[in-house]
């Protein structure tokens, strides 16, 4: 597989915060020992062992540089055909994660954090909604004729551990929500961007047992890309992988957690509503030794694909590559069906999400030769549409009146 359908366009640059706006007074200094001056490039002689979550990778690999030792998949600048997004933010290259982008009537914008802890113990993903894409109050509102994505904003925080991990997606209206370029609150949960990380203040309340999720969670990233993807012919749906290479520390008073590991962050927006685009995709993320690669798989819903494998190094530089073939994995409790690409036989090391149209899960397989723990998604909008989960939603999705 190639990345025929899609192609992305302008460079990648190392953040500047002297080309930074607005600073938050949130600095990074303190997590900076996590992250060495090389570069930016996280201290490890090795992938760190994910006991119990993630298995010890098979063997030492060697740097073989930006070609896989294999002889075939080699990476390769990128080059591709197909719609594109220009440089974002327009002319001049934006350095932050653009929280105050227009989101117009029936569209969206979503924030996505993922990382994995060094020690395997544990996973955290943060999504922040304008315009929530799996909200049944919003598609409510969309059938009304009053479809304000502010109206319908979000933070969903999934806590993983081996015990009692904690899930949480509180829609808020617009009164509970103030946007900035560098700023994003929805209801007492903050993000915000000083120029050289983004730190998340959360506070929030647990589904389907009420718990608190407090604390702050600082992802540094070692460039901000200036790439984004339309991810559809007429380019109503698009991607942005904002920091694919970051470092991430999570400090939780509630439930009580200290820990770093490798992250990623990202940013998807649109013009219409999800379903409508899509019927499904399965999309990977890992942290390998070059960086940082994906692959973005999604069926449109004109039965066209979209398909990108790309690869990031620390500084920014982006090579796509030949996918490998696609593994079958074990279909989800609720039957979702789930797809890797691997160069061999992959497996679900652990599912952390298992939900009636979605799956997060953290699978082992190997990609350039090289074995690679994934951030797995598998998404079934078909299924989503179906007037059963619609029903299901507001039990994991609550709406506050403030």
């Amino acid at each position: 597989m190639r990345a025929a359908d899609i192609r992305g366009t302008a460079a990648m640059r190392t953040a500047d915060p002297s080309k930074i706006g607005r600073h938050f007074g949130h600095h990074a200094d303190g997590f900076q020992q996590a992250v060495s001056g090389n570069r930016w490039r996280a201290l490890r002689a090795q992938h760190a062992r994910m006991d119990g979550l993630v298995p010890a990778p098979g063997r030492t690999h060697e740097d073989k540089g930006p070609v896989s030792g294999r002889g075939q998949h080699a990476s390769r600048t990128w080059g591709a055909d197909g719609g594109a997004v220009g440089p974002i933010g327009g002319g001049e290259p934006f350095g932050g994660p653009d929280f105050n982008r227009t989101v117009p009537q029936n569209g969206y914008a979503w924030w996505y954090v993922d990382a994995l802890s060094d020690d395997g113990q544990n996973a955290i993903t943060i999504i922040a909604f304008v315009g929530s894409v799996f909200s049944p109050y919003y598609a409510a509102a969309r059938r009304r004729g009053s479809s304000d994505p502010t109206d319908h904003c979000a933070v969903n925080v999934a806590v993983y551990r081996r015990r009692n991990g904690r899930w949480a997606m509180t829609e808020r209206p617009r009164a509970a929500v103030s946007r900035t370029a560098n700023a994003l609150i929805i209801g007492k949960s903050i993000l915000s961007w000083d120029g050289k990380a983004l730190l998340i203040r959360l506070d929030e309340i647990s589904v389907p047992f009420p718990g608190r999720i407090r604390g702050t969670v600082r992802i540094v990233p070692t460039a901000i890309t200036q790439n984004a993807f339309t991810l559809n012919e007429n380019g109503n749906h698009c991607w942005w992988p904002i920091s694919p290479c970051a470092r991430v520390q999570v400090l939780l008073d509630s439930p009580r957690l200290r820990w770093q590991g490798d992250g990623y962050f990202d940013m998807n927006w649109g013009d219409a509503p999800l379903e409508q685009g899509f019927t499904h995709w399965q999309w990977s993320r890992g942290t390998t030794f070059q960086g940082t690669s994906i692959i973005y798989e999604a069926m449109r819903s004109d039965g066209s694909r979209a398909n990108l494998a790309l690869s990031f190094d620390p500084q920014g530089k982006m090579l796509a590559f030949e996918a490998p073939p696609i593994f079958p994995l074990p279909p989800t409790g609720w039957r979702i069906d789930r797809s890797v690409r691997s160069d061999s036989p992959a497996r679900v090391v652990r599912t952390l999400e298992n939900a009636p149209f979605y799956a997060r899960s953290v699978v082992s397989a190997t990609w350039l030769g090289e074995p690679v723990t994934l951030m797995h998604e598998s998404l079934s909008l078909d299924r989503f549409r179906r007037p059963l989960v619609q029903a299901m939603l507001p039990f994991r999705m609550p709406r506050a009146r403030k």
